[in-house]
């Protein structure tokens, strides 16, 4: 029997997008709080793959029915040339306060005011821990542009500031539609669903 999925997340729009890209593998998808898990963890990995790892192997840990779930939990930032790939792990919390995208977005404007080189990628990782021996560690990017101000209302964090050539857009003037087509944790997710694919064929 094919165990069930914990996403160590309760983001609606995440679940929602691993939903849909892991449709066709017959498997059940649990959200945090669709598990009654409430906990905190401190992401202090210096790597998107560290902080990742952590989150999942934590409530993979505190499971009475391993045997049962596996757990996947993700890790995505920014991270732009010019500062030398800042500002990365500390994406979220840039400007001091965690998850102020406009706080954050004024830094990187400011940080960047006299940059002529602006690319930039949004770096995925994204871990799945199977069992205590079996774990996938699989990691998406997309490369793109730092613009000089805000365009766009869609998407979260810095989508309205970093533009994608191949899209002619940033990802704040996108739908998730097409922002999922070609996104980090998109790409991330299709690695990931390759490994699993491979790993249920081989069990």
């Amino acid at each position: 029997m094919m165990k069930k999925l914990i996403l160590a997340s309760n983001n609606k729009d995440k679940l929602k997008e691993i939903r849909e890209i892991l449709k066709d593998i017959d498997i059940e998808i649990f959200s945090l709080k669709d598990m009654k898990i409430d906990i905190d963890i401190e992401e202090d990995g210096i790597t998107f793959i560290d902080n990742a790892y952590k989150k999942a192997k934590t409530i993979f840990d505190i499971l009475n029915n391993k045997e049962e779930y596996m757990v996947l939990a993700d890790d995505s930032g920014l991270c732009v040339d010019a500062l030398g790939g800042e500002p990365g792990v500390y994406s979220a919390r840039f400007a001091g306060e965690h998850g102020n995208s406009k706080k954050n977005n004024e830094k990187l404007l400011k940080l960047m005011k006299e940059e002529n080189n602006r690319r930039a990628k949004f770096i995925c990782a994204m871990v799945l821990v199977i069992s205590d021996d079996t774990i996938i560690k699989v990691q998406g990017q997309v490369q793109g542009i730092i613009g000089y101000d805000n365009k766009g209302t869609n998407g979260f964090g810095y989508d309205p500031l970093f533009y994608v050539p191949e899209l002619k857009k940033t990802f704040g003037e996108v739908n998730s539609k097409e922002k999922n087509l070609i996104s980090h944790r998109s790409r991330a997710l299709n690695k990931l669903k390759t490994e699993l694919i491979k790993y249920i064929q081989e069990a």
